[in-house]
Protein backbone atom coordinates (compact mmCIF):
# COMPACT_ATOMS: atom_id res chain seq x y z
CA UNK A 1 0.00 0.00 0.00
CA UNK A 2 2.89 2.43 1.25
CA UNK A 3 4.40 1.78 -2.39
CA UNK A 4 1.27 2.49 -4.46
CA UNK A 5 0.79 5.80 -2.50
CA UNK A 6 4.52 7.10 -3.03
CA UNK A 7 4.65 6.08 -6.93
CA UNK A 8 1.23 7.62 -7.05
CA UNK A 9 2.19 10.88 -5.56
CA UNK A 10 5.28 11.12 -8.11
CA UNK A 11 3.37 10.24 -11.06
CA UNK A 12 0.05 12.69 -10.87
CA UNK A 13 -0.96 15.74 -12.97
CA UNK A 14 -0.73 18.10 -10.02
CA UNK A 15 2.90 16.73 -9.01
CA UNK A 16 4.19 20.12 -10.61
CA UNK A 17 1.80 22.34 -8.35
CA UNK A 18 3.25 24.41 -5.63
CA UNK A 19 3.14 21.88 -2.34
CA UNK A 20 2.58 25.00 -0.06
CA UNK A 21 -0.16 25.67 -1.52
CA UNK A 22 -1.70 22.31 -2.23
CA UNK A 23 -1.34 21.65 1.89
CA UNK A 24 -2.46 25.42 2.61
CA UNK A 25 -5.70 24.39 0.52
CA UNK A 26 -6.22 20.74 1.77
CA UNK A 27 -6.05 22.43 5.15
CA UNK A 28 -8.75 25.00 4.81
CA UNK A 29 -10.86 22.50 3.22
CA UNK A 30 -10.32 20.18 6.08
CA UNK A 31 -10.82 22.43 8.72
CA UNK A 32 -13.91 23.40 6.87
CA UNK A 33 -15.14 19.67 6.60
CA UNK A 34 -14.64 19.38 10.55
CA UNK A 35 -16.93 22.46 11.43
CA UNK A 36 -19.49 22.46 8.33
CA UNK A 37 -23.08 21.10 7.96
CA UNK A 38 -23.08 17.50 6.88
CA UNK A 39 -24.76 18.35 3.86
CA UNK A 40 -21.55 20.37 2.79
CA UNK A 41 -19.37 18.13 4.23
CA UNK A 42 -20.63 16.32 1.33
CA UNK A 43 -19.83 18.63 -1.31
CA UNK A 44 -16.69 19.06 -0.04
CA UNK A 45 -16.17 15.32 -0.43
CA UNK A 46 -17.60 15.11 -4.11
CA UNK A 47 -15.12 18.33 -4.97
CA UNK A 48 -11.92 16.76 -3.57
CA UNK A 49 -12.85 13.62 -5.57
CA UNK A 50 -13.05 15.80 -8.65
CA UNK A 51 -9.05 17.24 -7.92
CA UNK A 52 -7.64 14.05 -7.15
CA UNK A 53 -9.19 11.64 -9.61
CA UNK A 54 -10.22 13.95 -12.75
CA UNK A 55 -7.13 16.61 -12.50
CA UNK A 56 -4.52 14.61 -10.77
CA UNK A 57 -5.67 11.74 -12.51
CA UNK A 58 -5.65 9.51 -9.95
CA UNK A 59 -7.37 6.19 -10.46
CA UNK A 60 -10.70 5.71 -9.26
CA UNK A 61 -10.09 2.33 -7.69
CA UNK A 62 -7.10 3.73 -5.98
CA UNK A 63 -8.83 6.19 -4.56
CA UNK A 64 -11.65 4.30 -2.99
CA UNK A 65 -9.02 1.40 -1.40
CA UNK A 66 -7.57 4.62 -0.25
CA UNK A 67 -10.50 5.72 1.43
CA UNK A 68 -12.46 2.74 2.14
CA UNK A 69 -9.56 1.17 4.53
CA UNK A 70 -9.85 4.04 6.92
CA UNK A 71 -13.71 3.57 6.75
CA UNK A 72 -13.03 0.14 8.43
CA UNK A 73 -12.25 2.33 11.70
CA UNK A 74 -15.63 3.85 11.18
CA UNK A 75 -17.46 0.86 10.44
CA UNK A 76 -15.92 -0.96 14.08
CA UNK A 77 -17.49 1.98 15.89
CA UNK A 78 -20.46 2.02 14.69
CA UNK A 79 -22.03 -0.41 17.32
CA UNK A 80 -21.16 1.87 19.89
CA UNK A 81 -22.73 4.58 18.37
CA UNK A 82 -26.05 3.12 16.99
CA UNK A 83 -27.12 0.10 19.62
CA UNK A 84 -28.12 0.47 22.91
CA UNK A 85 -29.15 -2.52 25.92
CA UNK A 86 -31.50 -1.87 28.60
CA UNK A 87 -34.09 -3.40 30.87
CA UNK A 88 -38.03 -3.06 29.89
CA UNK A 89 -38.92 -1.11 32.63
CA UNK A 90 -41.66 0.94 32.83
CA UNK A 91 -39.82 4.14 32.12
CA UNK A 92 -38.12 2.75 29.11
CA UNK A 93 -41.17 0.67 27.69
CA UNK A 94 -42.21 4.36 25.44
CA UNK A 95 -38.85 4.95 24.94
CA UNK A 96 -38.23 1.60 23.22
CA UNK A 97 -41.31 0.88 21.58
CA UNK A 98 -40.28 4.37 19.25
CA UNK A 99 -37.15 2.55 18.07
CA UNK A 100 -35.92 -0.54 16.47
CA UNK A 101 -35.48 -3.59 18.27
CA UNK A 102 -33.16 -6.19 17.66
CA UNK A 103 -33.79 -8.55 19.88
CA UNK A 104 -34.41 -9.61 23.33
CA UNK A 105 -33.25 -11.38 26.50
CA UNK A 106 -35.11 -12.29 29.35
CA UNK A 107 -35.43 -8.61 30.92
CA UNK A 108 -32.83 -7.29 28.41
CA UNK A 109 -33.81 -5.37 25.00
CA UNK A 110 -30.95 -4.13 22.43
CA UNK A 111 -32.58 -1.75 20.07
CA UNK A 112 -31.06 1.10 17.78
CA UNK A 113 -32.26 4.63 18.55
CA UNK A 114 -32.92 7.35 16.13
CA UNK A 115 -30.86 9.76 17.46
CA UNK A 116 -27.99 7.01 17.12
CA UNK A 117 -28.98 6.71 13.72
CA UNK A 118 -28.74 10.18 13.13
CA UNK A 119 -25.28 10.50 14.90
CA UNK A 120 -23.94 7.66 12.67
CA UNK A 121 -24.91 9.40 9.67
CA UNK A 122 -23.13 12.94 10.70
CA UNK A 123 -20.40 10.89 11.59
CA UNK A 124 -20.17 9.57 8.08
CA UNK A 125 -20.30 12.70 6.44
CA UNK A 126 -17.18 14.25 8.98
CA UNK A 127 -14.86 11.13 8.34
CA UNK A 128 -15.49 10.91 4.59
CA UNK A 129 -14.74 14.78 3.99
CA UNK A 130 -11.97 14.76 6.05
CA UNK A 131 -10.49 11.65 4.65
CA UNK A 132 -10.82 13.33 1.14
CA UNK A 133 -8.60 16.27 1.86
CA UNK A 134 -6.16 14.48 3.27
CA UNK A 135 -5.79 11.72 0.52
CA UNK A 136 -5.51 14.55 -1.80
CA UNK A 137 -2.58 15.76 -0.16
CA UNK A 138 -0.82 12.22 0.15
CA UNK A 139 -1.95 11.05 -3.60
CA UNK A 140 -0.52 14.43 -5.20
CA UNK A 141 2.68 15.44 -3.21
CA UNK A 142 5.75 13.38 -2.12
CA UNK A 143 6.66 12.83 0.87
CA UNK A 144 10.06 14.76 0.47
CA UNK A 145 7.83 17.75 -0.43
CA UNK A 146 6.44 17.35 2.27
CA UNK A 147 9.07 17.51 4.87
CA UNK A 148 10.09 20.75 2.77
CA UNK A 149 6.80 22.20 3.56
CA UNK A 150 6.89 21.41 7.29
CA UNK A 151 10.65 22.50 7.54
CA UNK A 152 9.82 25.53 6.31
CA UNK A 153 6.74 26.36 9.29
CA UNK A 154 9.03 25.78 11.62
CA UNK A 155 8.95 22.23 12.64
CA UNK A 156 11.31 21.18 14.95
CA UNK A 157 14.27 19.58 13.18
CA UNK A 158 14.33 16.49 15.90
CA UNK A 159 10.40 15.83 14.70
CA UNK A 160 11.28 15.85 10.73
CA UNK A 161 14.20 13.72 11.30
CA UNK A 162 11.63 11.03 13.38
CA UNK A 163 9.10 10.88 10.70
CA UNK A 164 11.99 10.39 7.67
CA UNK A 165 13.15 7.37 9.68
CA UNK A 166 10.24 6.06 10.01
CA UNK A 167 9.00 6.82 6.82
CA UNK A 168 12.08 4.69 5.41
CA UNK A 169 11.42 1.99 8.06
CA UNK A 170 8.38 1.50 6.22
CA UNK A 171 9.72 0.36 2.93
CA UNK A 172 12.06 -2.11 4.55
CA UNK A 173 9.04 -3.42 7.01
CA UNK A 174 7.18 -3.70 3.76
CA UNK A 175 10.09 -5.00 1.75
CA UNK A 176 11.28 -7.48 4.22
CA UNK A 177 7.92 -9.12 4.76
CA UNK A 178 7.19 -9.29 0.82
CA UNK A 179 10.83 -11.08 0.61
CA UNK A 180 9.65 -13.13 3.46
CA UNK A 181 6.68 -14.20 2.25
CA UNK A 182 7.95 -15.09 -1.87
CA UNK A 183 10.49 -17.51 0.06
CA UNK A 184 7.71 -19.14 1.99
CA UNK A 185 5.60 -19.41 -1.40
CA UNK A 186 8.41 -20.67 -3.16
CA UNK A 187 9.42 -23.46 -0.55
CA UNK A 188 5.45 -24.82 -0.56
CA UNK A 189 4.16 -22.68 2.44
CA UNK A 190 1.21 -20.38 2.41
CA UNK A 191 -1.12 -23.76 1.06
CA UNK A 192 -4.45 -24.73 2.83
CA UNK A 193 -6.19 -22.55 5.75
CA UNK A 194 -3.60 -24.07 8.46
CA UNK A 195 -0.70 -23.78 6.45
CA UNK A 196 -1.18 -20.59 5.70
CA UNK A 197 -2.34 -19.62 9.42
CA UNK A 198 1.17 -21.23 10.74
CA UNK A 199 3.25 -19.35 7.92
CA UNK A 200 1.85 -16.49 8.76
CA UNK A 201 2.80 -16.38 12.21
CA UNK A 202 6.40 -17.85 11.84
CA UNK A 203 6.78 -14.49 9.11
CA UNK A 204 5.46 -12.27 11.70
CA UNK A 205 7.66 -13.80 14.75
CA UNK A 206 10.71 -13.44 12.36
CA UNK A 207 9.88 -9.53 10.20
CA UNK A 208 10.73 -7.50 13.15
CA UNK A 209 14.17 -9.56 13.64
CA UNK A 210 14.83 -9.33 10.07
CA UNK A 211 13.96 -5.56 9.66
CA UNK A 212 16.00 -4.72 12.88
CA UNK A 213 19.02 -6.10 10.76
CA UNK A 214 18.46 -4.49 7.79
CA UNK A 215 17.44 -1.13 9.92
CA UNK A 216 21.05 -1.52 11.62
CA UNK A 217 23.06 -1.72 8.04
CA UNK A 218 21.05 1.30 6.92
CA UNK A 219 22.88 3.21 10.23
CA UNK A 220 26.45 1.57 9.35
CA UNK A 221 25.55 3.18 5.73
CA UNK A 222 24.73 6.82 7.63
CA UNK A 223 27.88 6.71 9.37
CA UNK A 224 30.30 5.40 6.75
CA UNK A 225 29.13 8.35 4.64
CA UNK A 226 29.88 10.96 7.40
CA UNK A 227 26.76 11.63 8.94
CA UNK A 228 27.09 13.37 12.41
CA UNK A 229 23.54 13.51 13.66
CA UNK A 230 21.47 15.95 11.73
CA UNK A 231 19.71 14.83 8.59
CA UNK A 232 19.86 17.76 6.50
CA UNK A 233 16.74 18.09 4.66
CA UNK A 234 16.58 19.83 0.86
CA UNK A 235 15.49 23.14 0.75
CA UNK A 236 12.11 24.12 -0.22
CA UNK A 237 11.77 25.20 -4.33
CA UNK A 238 8.77 27.41 -4.54
CA UNK A 239 6.86 25.88 -7.86
CA UNK A 240 4.20 28.15 -9.77
CA UNK A 241 0.57 27.60 -9.29
CA UNK A 242 -2.11 27.97 -12.55
CA UNK A 243 -4.16 31.19 -12.44
CA UNK A 244 -7.03 28.43 -13.20
CA UNK A 245 -6.28 26.24 -9.67
CA UNK A 246 -6.39 29.34 -8.01
CA UNK A 247 -9.79 30.76 -9.58
CA UNK A 248 -10.98 27.60 -8.80
CA UNK A 249 -10.18 26.89 -5.27
CA UNK A 250 -11.03 30.69 -4.54
CA UNK A 251 -14.49 30.19 -5.87
CA UNK A 252 -15.45 26.52 -4.66
CA UNK A 253 -14.15 27.93 -0.94
CA UNK A 254 -16.29 30.58 -0.90
CA UNK A 255 -19.71 28.50 -2.76
CA UNK A 256 -18.94 26.22 0.21
CA UNK A 257 -18.92 28.81 3.02
CA UNK A 258 -21.90 30.49 1.33
CA UNK A 259 -23.70 27.32 1.23
CA UNK A 260 -23.01 26.94 5.39
CA UNK A 261 -23.87 30.19 6.19
CA UNK A 262 -27.52 29.37 4.19
CA UNK A 263 -27.98 26.34 5.84
CA UNK A 264 -27.34 27.78 9.60
CA UNK A 265 -29.36 31.01 9.31
CA UNK A 266 -32.06 30.44 6.71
Amino acid sequence: MIKLIDTLSYKNRLRSVSPAWKCGFAAVLFIGAYLSHPVVQLCLAGWMLVWTVFYARIPFKSYLLLIGLPCLFYVASLPAIVIEIGTQSRDSVAAVSTNQVLFTFMNWTCYMTEAGLHQAGYLFARVVACLSCLTFVMLTTPMSELFQVMNKLRMPTLVLEIMLIMYRFLFLLSETAQHMYTAQKARGGQFGFRGRLNDTAILIVRLFGKTMQRYRALSHGLIARGFTDEIRMAPYAAKPVATRYWLESWIGVCLLLGLECWIRWR
